[in-house]
């Protein structure tokens, strides 16, 4: 195959004959001498508003391809020798028992999936439930206000990326070529295909859902088992190495490998694990408030004119505040809904979710501040703490509820006193209230200086009467389990991975670190 880097076409004119005339001259060929055309790569350049195009790698088998590439003097045309994704060689040593994987979000069912394919024997437990109880328990907790606290959005199959945007995009290195085995898996389970070659992939909260169900079902036909409603509660050490689990306080399970995929949330686990001796550190994180705009004005900023080819417009904001703070939007919804995401008692939490389509008629991100050790104390626990000062403090002000306010009146320090619902795309009841009396003034400051300029690059991001809700501490775990080049912590035999143990930070990376700790069992170990 050859691959020809930067095509541009304008997206008004973008359609598959176009594509051919392009390749074919590029190629110096005819069209008839294309035999396929393979997207390898779609990404937007929208930095005129007036031309904004598409911009495409493409993957093209053509005849005789020796004698095209011969003709063809470019630096962006070359033959494409990209290895694909392989598998490990197993381990000489017989592994003893099943390998006990606590958590199904991605990092836990890709972790499993990769194992079981090779032959390895996986059980995993989940203290939530499947996502379709699950679904109903979160839809009832936004109706109703009435929590379960191991089934939410934080907690249950497919982990805290079920309700979300689905994002796909990552910065993570990939010398192993697992992004794009892993984005095969989603497609093969029910994922749009496109997550296979546009820039920013994103599957969507509504289609998520199915690829979880349908990636269960293939874990079961393996021969891997998934236990529901089963917490790790304990652990039984010898000699620093792991012999038994205990589960939901009684039953003892025995294993020798215990993948840790345990997701951001889990608080009551990260005091388990640091009462058992497992070493682990503070980290920093970032925490603030979620920003809802028209979808209208974010897309009009972003596309002009050429906003009806192109959907719901992403955006991706950073400034550097005059404390020092780090101020940057995260987990940007186009088109999306802000929720309510809280797992713990009278403490609460929001986040963003949209659908596959990006069709609500609102979009937002969380616009959040950086802190660090120096805020809230260096010890492993400490950032936990931190988080649930600000969530208890949340939760009383909005009585149990989203609390939220104008941004004019965030600047003015007062309560909001009404607010613009056409303004609003919510899951879950709210309350209006004065969000400054839950963040640190140093939050609050960094917070609008980075509103003000953020307002230069996107004309109305700061008007009156755009609405913040609160409050957003959930974007990374606040603290690293420390782990060996083998993904080994110093217990032997326990393996934490993905975003609660702090390598990971989001779906994609989070899924890319469980398949890192299966092929390194895999060829540590024979099934």
């Amino acid at each position: 195959m050859i691959r020809i880097k930067d095509v541009k076409i304008r997206v008004d004119l973008d359609n598959v004959n176009i594509r051919l005339k392009k390749i074919s001259k590029l190629l110096k060929i005819n069209e008839e001498d294309i035999l396929e055309v393979v997207i390898q790569k779609q990404s937007i350049d929208a930095r005129k508003k007036n031309e904004i195009y598409y911009v495409y790698d493409f993957l093209v088998d053509v005849k005789k391809q020796t004698e095209v590439l011969k003709k063809v003097n470019s630096n962006f045309i070359y033959e494409d020798l990209r290895e694909k994704y392989q598998s490990p060689k197993k381990g000489n040593v017989k592994i003893k028992d099943k390998i006990v994987i606590v958590g199904s979000g991605p990092a836990g069912l890709f972790a499993s999936y990769f194992l079981l394919k090779e032959g390895y024997k996986t059980l995993i437990i989940e203290q939530g439930k499947m996502v379709e109880d699950r679904i109903k328990d979160v839809e009832k907790f936004w109706n109703f206000n009435i929590l379960d606290v191991t089934s939410n959005v934080q907690f249950g199959e497919g982990g805290a990326g079920t309700f979300s945007d689905g994002k796909l995009n990552t910065l993570i290195k990939d010398k192993d070529n697992l992004k794009l085995k892993i984005f095969d898996i989603f497609v093969e389970h029910g994922a749009p295909p496109e997550i296979l070659y546009v820039s920013n992939p994103h599957i969507g909260t509504d289609l998520l859902r199915t690829v979880i169900k349908n990636m269960r079902k293939s874990i079961l036909e393996m021969g891997g088992e998934i236990r529901y409603q089963t917490k790790l509660t304990d652990l039984i050490i010898e000699n620093k190495r792991l012999k038994e689990i205990v589960v939901n306080d009684k039953e003892k399970i025995k294993t020798s490998n215990l993948i840790l995929a345990i997701g951001n949330s889990a608080r009551d686990t990260f005091e388990m694990l640091n009462k058992n001796g497992i070493e682990m550190e503070s980290k920093p994180f970032a925490v603030g408030v979620r920003i809802m705009h028209p979808r209208s004005l974010i897309d009009e900023n972003q596309y002009g004119k050429f906003q009806k080819y192109l959907g719901a417009a992403n955006y991706k904001l950073t400034y550097k505040a005059s404390n020092g703070r780090g101020v940057y939007s995260f987990c940007m919804c186009p088109g999306g809904y802000v929720i309510n995401a809280s797992s713990e008692n009278k403490r609460l939490v929001v986040n963003g979710m949209s659908n596959y389509k990006r069709d609500s008629l609102v979009s937002n991100s969380a616009i959040v501040v950086t802190v660090n050790k120096n805020d809230y104390g260096a010890s492993p626990l400490d950032g936990v703490s931190f988080q649930r000062d600000l969530e208890e403090k949340a939760y009383r002000l909005g009585k149990g509820l989203i609390p939220i306010q104008r941004l004019i009146d965030f600047k003015n320090n007062c309560k909001s006193l009404d607010i613009e619902k056409s303004n609003l795309a919510l899951k879950g009841k709210y309350e209006l209230v004065n969000l400054r009396e839950i963040l640190p003034s140093y939050i609050s400051d960094a917070f609008l200086e980075a509103i003000d300029n953020f307002d230069k690059k996107i004309k109305g991001f700061g008007g009156d009467n755009i609405v913040l809700a609160g409050i957003e501490t959930r974007t990374s775990s606040p603290l690293r389990i420390i782990r060996d080049l083998n993904y080994e912590c110093n217990i032997k035999g326990i393996y934490p991975i993905g975003e609660g143990a702090g390598y990971a930070g989001g779906i994609t990376s989070s899924a890319v670190d469980g398949v890192k700790v299966a092929r390194s069992l895999i060829a540590r170990y024979k099934p």
